[in-house]
């Protein structure tokens, strides 16, 4: 089997979950680090090359602050 369409329906393990600090479905559970926001770390990941990112992850643009326990209680349902 290769690496197409046939083997992305065998894949059902978790890697990512939902972070508790960006609400963003990029916390590795094994290593326990968020890889938008590198939480548990004191300092908020964020880098000069990526300004368009900065921008759209401050509150002052408008942001939803993401409840995550709301959707971990709805089974993370899009709707």
């Amino acid at each position: 089997m290769g690496k197409g369409i046939g083997s992305f329906g065998k894949r059902r393990n978790k890697i990512h979950t939902l972070c508790v600090r960006c609400g963003r479905r990029s916390f590795h559970l094994q290593k326990s680090r968020c890889s938008a926001c590198a939480y548990p770390a004191a300092r908020k990941r964020s880098y000069t090359w990526s300004v368009k990112a900065i921008h759209r992850k401050i509150t002052a643009i408008g942001c939803m602050i993401r409840n995550v326990p709301h959707k971990f209680k709805t089974n993370f349902r899009r709707y």
